[in-house]
Formats: C-alpha cells, sequence, structure tokens
C-alpha cells in the first residue's frame, strides 16, 4: 500500500492513504542503518499491520523530489510565505532571508500579506510594489474577513505546500479556514511585544483533496543563511538584479562600492527597492564577516 507520512512524532510516523484514512506507522530499523530518516511529505510503500487500528510499517521511502533542510519536508512544490501587513509590521530582512532560503532549495516562492485589514491603502501598495518588482506573486488576505482566502485555495490546487512564518501572523488561522479539519490552536499575539505564542510545535501536512497538501511548520523568528553560501552568490538570490548585472562596469561587481554600478543606478533612480537593498548589503557583510571568522 503507497501512502504520505503526513506527521511524525516520537517515533510513530502517519501515512495518509488515499480514501483508506491515516495509518500509524513505525519506520523499519534498516532505515537507521541506512541513516534516512522519513520526512513529513514522504511518499513511501508500508504494509498493513492492523485494519481496523489503521497501524502498518513503513517499509520503503520512495524517491524524493526534492528534500527542504528548514522547514524540514520532503517533495514540496511551492512555498507560501505568510508575513502579517500589520501588527506586527513585516520584518523584511526575516522575509528576504525566508524568500533566499527557498530559491536556494529551488522551491518557488509565493508571498502573502495576512491581515490586510489592518494595513492602510498605501502601505498594500507599497508591499505589492516591493516584490512583485524583485520578481515574486503577491496575495493578500485577511483570515478575520476571509477576503483572499478563496484565490489561495486555487493556488494549492493539485500542489504540495509548505506554509512558513513568523508566529503570530494568522498562519493557523488561514489554514484552518482552508483545512477546517486542520482546527489548530491560534495563539493570541501578547500586545505588549506584538508577536505570537508558538503554537505549532512540528511540521505537519493536512490534505485538502486528493492530490493537495498544506504543510503547516513552527514559527519561526530567525533564520540563518544557507551554511556554505559565498558573499559572492548573493547577489542571484536577488532576482531584481539580474537585468541589470551586465550593464556594470566590473565583471562580479558585489553592488556596494564598486563606481559605475547599474544596480546601484536602478536603486538610485527607484527601479530597485531601497528596503531590498539594504537587506541585501546587510546579508553580504555578515557573510563577509562569516567567512573572516
Amino acid at each position: 500500500m503507497q501512502g504520505k507520512i503526513i506527521k511524525g512524532i516520537a517515533g510513530f510516523y502517519y501515512v495518509h492513504v488515499g480514501e483508506s484514512g491515516v495509518y500509524e506507522c513505525k519506520a523499519k530499523g534498516s532505515f537507521r542503518n541506512q541513516k534516512v530518516k522519513p520526512l513529513v511529505g514522504d511518499n513511501v510503500r508500508m504494509t498493513v499491520l492492523d485494519e481496523r487500528d489503521k497501524e502498518g510499517n513503513i517499509e520503503e521511502i520512495l524517491p524524493r523530489k526534492n528534500e527542504l533542510i528548514r522547514p524540514a519536508v520532503a517533495n514540496v512544490d511551492q512555498a507560501l510565505v505568510i508575513f502579517a501587513a500589520a501588527k506586527p509590521k513585516p520584518n523584511f530582512n526575516l522575509l528576504d532571508r525566508f524568500l533566499i532560503l527557498m530559491q536556494y532549495q529551488q522551491v518557488p516562492a509565493v508571498v502573502c500579506f495576512n491581515k490586510q485589514d489592518l494595513a492602510a491603502e498605501q502601505d498594500l501598495a507599497a508591499l505589492k510594489d516591493t516584490y512583485i518588482s524583485a520578481g515574486y506573486e503577491v496575495r493578500f488576505t485577511s483570515a478575520a474577513t476571509r477576503e483572499g482566502v478563496e484565490g489561495i485555495r486555487s493556488l494549492l490546487k493539485g500542489r504540495t505546500t509548505t506554509v512558513a512564518g513568523p508566529s503570530g501572523v494568522g498562519k493557523s488561522s488561514l489554514i484552518n479556514l482552508l483545512s477546517p479539519e486542520a482546527s489548530m490552536e491560534t495563539g493570541d499575539i501578547s500586545r505588549k511585544i506584538e508577536r505570537g505564542r508558538h503554537t505549532t510545535r512540528h511540521s505537519e501536512l493536512f490534505a485538502l483533496d486528493e492530490d493537495s497538501y498544506i504543510c503547516d511548520t513552527p514559527g519561526f523568528s530567525s533564520i540563518y543563511l544557507p551554511e556554505g553560501m559565498e558573499k559572492e552568490e548573493l547577489g542571484q538570490y536577488f532576482p531584481e538584479f539580474r537585468e541589470y548585472e551586465e550593464s556594470c562596469r566590473f565583471q562580479g561587481c558585489a553592488h556596494i562600492h564598486e563606481p559605475d554600478c547599474a544596480v546601484k543606478e536602478a536603486l538610485a533612480e527607484g527601479r530597485i527597492s531601497p528596503i531590498r537593498y539594504e537587506n541585501y548589503t546587510l546579508l553580504y557583510n555578515e557573510l563577509k564577516d562569516k567567512r573572516r571568522y
């Protein structure tokens, strides 16, 4: 029998098998010997030990399309990166770090700003301009008023989507609307610090229909750039730089201090977002300092 791991807790793996339901499984000991750990999102072959109690054994992990480092999930088609448009204000450095991480792992990302009902129109327009001009698809939603939720639902159809973002942005509330059976605990925002209490403690897939899955992941407050990434590589993870780079005077231009830099000229003319460029320089210096030590 073939299915998909939707959750893993304390050595037990919960495998969703179409209309048959979910089986609680243990993984064969040989996986440990091969240093292979089953991941949420893995497609597996399993044998049923007890049909009544829905128990089984995972016999084989089928080849993975991809395997994400963070969040730890396999066979993902896209990432839906959710930040709040307001309350709390979006942390652009954290958002850009996550977008770089997804690009590094070759997973297309869609940027979703939730709580659109709490933000001013000009702020929403600025968010849209910043990320559409950077080459990303941008969506706006409100879990409170249900605006934009059906558009997200159509985006998820026929795909396995990992949903990620900081705590307190309404991620779990959105997933509850998209998949009511998820019935997630949603955390209140601490008014004092405007940051959510962590409510999701492990990665978990929810089946929206036979071939559509959504994966919720624990909220994060920090993200490190991928191990081994060099400062010279960073520019390739800012898609908006590409059309200007060939016009820079120097090949391999870092777009920081060099003269006749077409990227900096585009920035000065308002064709590149100052928010994105500032994050680029911060991350460039972070990678530079990392190499030093």
